[in-house]
């Protein structure tokens, strides 16, 4: 009975220095040594140096020479901290009509977008901090940004297009735009807008 009870205890401290230290250990200082960005949270920096954000986690943009991401449903939105969706289903008569809201504001401020809202600007991801846009729905918005700034809707698009992600691997997932970055590139290409990026992880 005695060594059995022993012979437990031994596995059971093995295990534990194991797996909860030296394991735990060796991955991160791995993770430090060959994704450092990565594993400080991918942060993101303004051309001024600071902080302004991560890579990972989506910022709203109201500011009309910014791009906007889609709508967010983390705490007050855009809310690392509280990051969750709606919960809303299809057929709940809310999300219908802040879908519809969403889209009137939308149309409102880009008078000269083409075509129709696309849905992914209406409707929240199930984190509420999705950082990326499909190209189609940045493009939709070139319009509005280039007005704003004064800048020919060429050249945005050159921004855009030289931002754009592919299929990870070649193959997996869709092509995308990464908002945060896009807009970094906007205020280094030509200069802050109105209201620049903020240089905390809150966004604008």
């Amino acid at each position: 009975m005695v060594s059995t009870l022993v012979t437990a205890l031994r596995a059971c401290l093995v295990t534990l220095v194991l797996t909860g230290g030296l394991y735990p250990l060796v991955v991160t200082g791995l993770s430090q040594v060959l994704f450092p960005d990565e594993a400080h949270g991918s942060l993101v920096t303004h051309q001024k140096g600071q902080v302004v954000g991560s890579a990972l986690i989506s910022q709203g943009f109201s500011q009309a020479g910014y791009f906007q991401p889609r709508p967010s449903a983390a705490g007050n939105g855009h809310d690392a901290t509280a990051s969750s969706g709606s919960n809303l289903g299809p057929t709940s008569q809310k999300l219908r009509d802040r879908a519809v809201s969403e889209a009137e504001r939308l149309r409102q401020e880009n008078p000269d977008a083409p075509g129709p809202v696309p849905a992914e600007l209406v409707t929240a991801s199930g984190s509420g901090l999705d950082p990326h846009l499909s190209p189609e729905a940045v493009r939709w918005q070139v319009p509005r940004v280039a007005r704003a700034r004064h800048v020919d809707p060429q050249r945005i698009l050159v921004v855009v297009e030289a931002n754009t992600e592919g299929r990870t691997f070649g193959v997996l997932g869709e092509p995308r735009v990464n908002v945060l970055l896009l807009n970094l590139a906007l205020d280094r290409q030509f200069g802050e807008a109105a209201h620049p990026v903020r240089t905390t992880s809150g966004g604008q």
